[in-house]
């Protein structure tokens, strides 16, 4: 059965919301069942919106990574559209003094460090601050399958950032309607938050539904099996696959021998196929330079475990390469000067000294006991 999204449950009883001022959280991602954007759907059927609030890579989700995004105006509803990307994280309180209510309909792709969560946070923390009732309309989280698939490390509160605000694992295995309520209960407890839960989703089976593209990097759901790990290198001088046509599947630097490198990781890790690839990005990290490295593949995506995965290739990459692999500065709007990306990624202090010296506990043996009150699924 086809799943029916927080937007396709909300339109079907509309009636409670008609009158009302909203202001809605969303991007290009954020569609319904048909595929119709969640403000042209909204609109059509007569909701009152006043204006759209834009995460990191814009209302069209087409922003470069780490980019500054400015505010616009949405060229088919005429609406503003008030980027929480910017020289802002969170709405205003004059962003929120026109509005009766905050709709927020943003996709994820189940990693702490993908940014829409915390854009989510920082809305509900202003909606708690001024006052304004909050709405969440739940989307599926695609890697996800069961909370026992968790894997941290929990966020130290020593990294927290824009990337990771809260202790929550890297893959979190929730949906971000549950999230909000865990946010709610530990962080904003006097926000008036409701929920819209999906109808038809199944967590063990999460199938049913179209997959939308959701940022530039992230254009196809396999990619979303492997980001929880891969996006470690983003903090390493090794390229990501930003600038192929494979970002994040694949990952390569000019000095890596990917010869060398693949009999190793063919040795001791068994969870994914490896194919050796050659490269030349045409942005980002060694721009214009042959980069060598691997292409993974899961074997099985339901059961892979990415972040252990990387930590361990990462492993195998220094003990092969020790001279060669370093840290990067990754500067985004939100870290200008780039600093200490890896830690603020993996969530613990001197990230790379604990992921070469295996001291790395990428468990979450406690999460499901944290989040059983707040499952909707």
């Amino acid at each position: 059965m086809k799943v029916k999204f927080g937007i396709d449950v909300l339109l079907a009883n509309p009636h409670p919301y008609l009158h009302t001022r909203i202001g809605l959280v969303c991007n290009q991602a954020s569609v319904t069942q048909d595929g119709m954007n969640t403000r042209l759907a909204l609109q059509k059927a007569g909701f009152k919106l006043i204006k759209i609030f834009g995460p990191e890579h814009g209302f069209d989700a087409q922003g470069e990574d780490g980019k500054f995004i400015d505010h616009q105006i949405d060229q088919l509803t005429q609406l503003p559209i008030i980027s929480l990307y910017s020289q802002q994280l969170a709405p205003t309180q004059e962003d929120l003094s026109d509005l009766d209510l905050v709709i927020v309909d943003l996709p994820d792709i189940g990693a702490r460090f993908y940014t829409y969560l915390w854009t989510m946070s920082y809305v509900m923390e202003s909606c708690e601050k001024y006052r304004k009732p909050m709405l969440i309309l739940d989307r599926p989280n695609p890697i996800a399958s069961s909370l026992d698939m968790a894997e941290g490390p929990l966020l130290e509160p020593s990294c927290s950032s824009f990337i990771g605000r809260f202790p929550i694992p890297i893959n979190h295995q929730c949906t971000f309607a549950e999230l909000a309520q865990y946010f709610k209960a530990s962080h904003y407890p006097q926000l008036k938050l409701e929920v819209m839960p999906m109808q038809y989703w199944d967590r063990a089976t999460n199938t049913g539904y179209h997959f939308y593209p959701t940022s530039p990097a992230i254009q196809q759901r396999e990619v979303t099996y492997v980001y929880p790990g891969s996006c470690l290198f983003e903090g390493l001088n090794i390229n990501e696959g930003r600038g192929s046509d494979h970002a994040f599947q694949q990952f390569g630097a000019p000095w890596i021998d990917h010869e060398q490198l693949a009999i190793q990781v063919a040795r001791e890790l068994t969870d994914a196929t490896i194919e050796k690839v050659a490269y030349i990005p045409n942005f980002g990290l060694y721009e214009n330079e042959p980069c060598y490295g691997l292409k993974i593949t899961p074997l099985n995506q339901n059961h892979f475990k990415a972040v252990s995965y990387f930590v361990k290739l990462i492993q195998i990459i220094y003990q092969l390469f020790p001279k060669e692999l370093k840290e990067r500065n990754y500067l985004t709007n939100v870290n200008p000067n780039g600093s200490k990306h890896l830690d603020k990624l993996l969530g613990l202090p001197n990230a790379f000294q604990k992921i070469i010296h295996e001291k790395v506990d990428t468990s979450a043996n406690e999460w499901h006991t944290t989040m059983k009150p707040f499952l909707l699924y």
